[in-house]
């Protein structure tokens, strides 16, 4: 009866394909179909265009209009560090930082120069990555300007065969691939050397980290990047992807133009697929680092033979059935996370990938306390074999695939209002793994119709083929060994034979009320037209703000607020409360625990997080249009019915202990601390760094109180939200579930401490760590009364000095990787302006570089910036700014910010002739005012 119920299921899932293609119909004969279903062939979407070049090159194109007036262009080459020969360790990366410093077309530092004079910006925009299979450049170029979107294709047809490799070039960019090999060097990156060759047991892999060697990258010979390039930079490995707004017979006749004449290589040298080689050891790595921030177990049972991609339905169906197993496994470690006793701050389980790009491993991770270690390992074992030997529930299934379809569902729903640099990643992992990309319509639609078809039976099954006895890997880090080898093993075997009880799945509720609220009332209506808003006035005085769009289909994001936060706590109310109010909300509404109410909202889009703040109380969240009314229902009864829970409060306070754990070991977080405390010296309200003893001090019943004086008053919050609104159903959700909330009139504001954080020229130096490599911040701080003209300037300033900085530490010294400056003047809670400047580099660079930059804004205080620069950075903002307008988040914050902020209701419409109008005076106007007066200088070098 079974197998004939699965058939008639099954057949609901034939759909038409290309001649090309065996394909399947709603009326052949199913059994056919299922016996011979290999042939069953995923389709690709028709709205993608995919050739071929005759020299080799792959390309995918497709039309999408968000953002408007924008391409997405992206080179994915078939090649990456495993390729590389022994003297050419790091130099797949290596390669890379060349094509952006030397091309055909584009001499030393004219492409990136050329990128910013257009308003794209270098690492934000324009960049790209390198992995052990793999490289990928990325370029989003404007598309309304036929000269720009022509330069943008000449640019990846210079990346694809263009480059000069000149030796001067390749000598001054040593410098900087060492300081991004210096700024990657740490405790973890010295554990994965130690253990990556049990990982990745018998593989190129676990010599071939793409960063490649410190010695090599100072020691290559020229010839040996040039080879690399020759060998694996060529057509036949290559792939060219265009997505936006430009028509795409356009885009078609562009890549033809400037990619077929790249000739293809005669003779290429075979590019080989590397594997791993399976063991009958379990290997077990244990490895400690003073200076590990973080504890983690990890579990690998990696398959025997290499993955293949899924290319039929039959195998996207097996595929289907793992993430469902996946989730289930999953939702129950999170319940033991929350639970009283957590053993673990964070845990879970999956079947995928591993460094290398075609052996797959089911794997589960955890992190922990330093001295956890065991007992998460323990955790992890006792589920993976309680699932073994016991299965899985029904409720577990059903919940389990109400969260598949909700999420696909959501993304079918916004499948026309994707932005374009969400969509390129599917063409590049078909080009690189044979990824399928049948598009979100056929993938809702295909799991609406197998995923009732999925049984228990067949998810239950699924981890018998995940466990077993060898090629099996647990690696374990920390700052200190708390677990030996025999430990691990004796927990291997001891778990086989364990007493496990089954799982117990208890039903919940099918709603988070229990108690129908009294409807109250909308009793006035406002409308902006500046802004497209309209805002309810409620009977208990609370305001509701709200903007229809249409940028996404199924999104609507939320946000409220009420002014006073902790800056109405006395000192000791503040400081016996702050580490506690994060772990509040871990108790549940309602009489319902978190995993109760995980349960409960299955299938359903919604989510809201209260806060407190130092200024102000208030809600987060975003929900389905369709789950609109659970939003609501979650923001009543966070008002009216948080749970008190010692025993969920204590296991909050245990996780956050367990993950604060080692964190001061590590150097830049002890950095950071020292350099808080250092300015924060004489502030009475200043809580500093988190530290177990403070949480062990935190008083719940306290905190618990306080939240409750702080969400007393609903009538005193404004609410916004954002998206795709039923005007009529928000109006509802808001009499039914925030006009009946009390509303006491008591309209409070925040207070502001009298504390100011310390000017002027100050130096705090910090000795931390053992790696060779120093961090330098420059900070300049005071009071100042706000201005709007001053402030759009003085972030400006930040941007433009930005892009001084990296053609001056980097390009020319060679002496930074990045380099981090950031401008801004603030009006809350006082008239307030910051400027920094933040780079890492050599200790021995440390002055001469801040030297430079000082110099640097010193030419700007005198001269004020060039037109040049300031034009770039003009353009940068206000393209980044027309696409935010096109975006919920943006027009959510901007709304919020009229009310919390008093921000100008006109700046929101006349932003662009703002920027515009700016002039270098401006600039320099505002760099003398703010940045002649000192500054603090905090410098962190390793340990003598």
């Amino acid at each position: 009866m079974k197998k004939i119920l699965f058939l008639l299921m099954f057949s609901f899932l034939l759909t038409a394909c290309d001649s090309n293609k065996k394909v399947i119909e709603n009326n052949k004969n199913v059994e056919k179909v299922v016996k011979n279903n290999k042939s069953v062939a995923i389709p690709i979407d028709p709205s993608v265009r995919i050739g071929k070049l005759p020299n080799g090159i792959t390309y995918y194109i497709k039309n999408n209009g968000k953002p408007a007036n924008k391409v997405e262009l992206r080179l994915a080459i078939n090649a990456g560090s495993i390729l590389e020969d022994e003297d050419q360790l790091g130099l797949a990366h290596f390669m890379e930082h060349m094509n952006f410093n030397g091309t055909k077309n584009f001499k030393k530092n004219e492409l990136i120069n050329y990128l910013q004079s257009i308003g794209v910006k270098f690492g934000a925009d324009l960049n790209a990555y390198t992995g052990f299979d793999e490289t990928v450049y990325i370029l989003p170029i404007p598309s309304d300007d036929e000269e720009k979107l022509e330069k943008g294709f000449q640019i990846i047809e210079d990346w694809a065969g263009g480059a000069l490799l000149d030796g001067k070039d390749i000598d001054e960019e040593r410098g900087v691939v060492l300081e991004e090999y210096r700024s990657r060097r740490g405790a973890d990156s010295r554990m994965l050397e130690n253990y990556l060759p049990k990982m990745m047991y018998g593989s190129k892999y676990a010599k071939r980290l793409p960063i490649g060697t410190e010695e090599n990258l100072k020691t290559f010979k020229h010839e040996s990047l040039r080879r690399f390039f020759k060998d694996w930079y060529r057509p036949d490995l290559m792939a060219v992807i265009a997505v936006g707004d430009v028509d795409v017979d356009k885009l078609e006749a562009k890549i033809k133009a400037h990619f077929s004449k790249i000739p293809a290589v005669k003779n290429p040298r075979k590019r080989e697929a590397f594997s791993l080689e399976n063991h009958k050891e379990t290997f077990i790595a244990i490895e400690s680092d003073k200076e590990a921030p973080f504890s983690q177990v990890q579990l690998m049972y990696k398959d025997y033979k290499d993955s293949k991609p899924a290319k039929s339905v039959a195998e996207y169906r097996k595929s289907i059935v793992k993430s469902l197993f996946a989730q289930m496994i999953n939702n129950r470690l999170d319940e033991l996370r929350n639970g009283e006793k957590p053993p673990f701050v964070y845990g879970f389980s999956y079947h995928g990938g591993t460094y290398a790009r075609n052996r797959s491993a089911y794997q589960s991770v955890a992190g922990t306390s330093a001295d956890g270690q065991l007992n998460a390992l323990n955790a992890l074992l006792e589920e993976s074999e309680r699932a073994k030997r016991y299965g899985f529930k029904k409720g577990e299934l059903a919940r389990a695939k109400k969260n598949v379809l909700a999420r696909l569902e959501k993304s079918f729903k916004n499948k026309d209002k994707n932005e374009s640099r969400r969509v390129v990643g599917a063409y590049i992992n078909h080009f690189l793994k044979e990824t399928p990309i049948p598009g979100i319509a056929w993938t809702f639609d295909i799991n609406k119709k197998i995923l009732p078809t999925i049984t228990l039976e067949e998810v239950n099954s699924v981890i018998g083929n995940f466990l077993h006895d060898d090629n099996r890997v647990i690696i374990i880090t920390g700052p200190k060994k708390v677990v030996t080898e025999q430990q691990v093993l004796d927990a291997l075997k001891t778990v086989k034979t364990k007493e496990l009880k089954a799982y117990e799945d208890k039903e919940v509720a099918a709603s988070l009320i229990t108690n129908e609220p009294t409807m109250g009332k909308i009793v006035g209506l406002t409308k902006n037209d500046t802004l497209g808003t309209k805002t309810f006035i409620l009977g208990n005085g609370a305001k509701v703000t709200y903007k229809k769009t249409d940028f996404k289909n199924d999104e609507v994001l939320f946000t409220a607020f009420s002014y006073g936060g902790t800056s109405l706590y006395s000192i000791d109310e503040l400081k016996a409360t702050s580490f506690a109010n994060g772990a509040l909300t871990d108790a549940g509404v309602n009489g319902y625990s978190i995993s109760d109410m995980t349960k409960m909202m299955s299938g359903k889009i919604a989510r809201v997080r209260p806060f407190i703040g130092g200024l102000s109380e208030g809600f987060n969240g975003s929900a389905s249009p369709k789950n609109l009314e659970e939003l609501f229902q979650l923001v009543h009864l966070y008002f009216t019915a948080l749970n008190k829970d010692d025993k969920a409060f204590k296991s909050s306070i245990n996780k956050s202990k367990s993950f604060l754990g080692n964190l001061l070991a590590s150097p830049n977080f002890f950095f950071q601390k020292e350099m808080s405390d250092f300015m924060n010296a004489k502030n009475p309200r200043y809580i500093g760094f988190p530290s177990p003893e403070k949480y062990d001090a935190a008083d719940y019943n306290l905190a618990y109180a306080k939240y409750k004086e702080r969400f007393a008053d609903a009538g005193d919050f404004n609410f916004y939200f954002v998206g795709n609104i039923d005007e009529r159903k928000l109006a509802e959700f808001s009499m039914k579930y925030i006009a009946c909330l009390p509303g006491k009139n008591t309209k409070e504001s925040y207070k502001v401490s009298d504390f100011r954080p310390i000017k002027g020229n100050h130096t705090k130096i910090v000795n931390k760590g053992k790696d060779p490599k120093s961090s330098v911040q420059i900070l300049y701080q005071g009071e100042t009364e706000y201005n709007k003209k001053e402030a759009l300037a003085f972030k400006s300033l930040g941007e433009i000095l930005g892009i001084k900085l990296t053609q001056k530490l980097r390009e020319e010294e060679g002496g930074v990787y990045s380099s981090r400056t950031n401008g801004n003047i603030s009006k809350m809670p006082y008239g307030r302006y910051s400027f920094s400047v933040s780079f890492p580099c050599a200790p021995e660079n440390v002055e001469k570089l801040k030297n430079i930059v000082l110099q640097e804004i010193s030419k700007i205080v005198k001269d004020g910036p060039t037109d040049e620069d300031l034009s770039k950075t003009k353009k940068a903002r206000i393209l980044n700014h027309k696409e935010s307008t096109k975006r919920n988040r943006y027009w959510l914050n901007l709304i919020k910010n009229v009310d919390y902020m008093k921000n100008d209701i006109e700046d929101a419409t006349n932003f662009e002739n703002r920027v515009n109008a700016l002039t270098k005076d401006d600039i320099q106007k505002v760099a003398k005012k703010y940045l002649t007066k000192g500054y603090i200088l905090g410098i962190l070098n390793p340990e003598k």
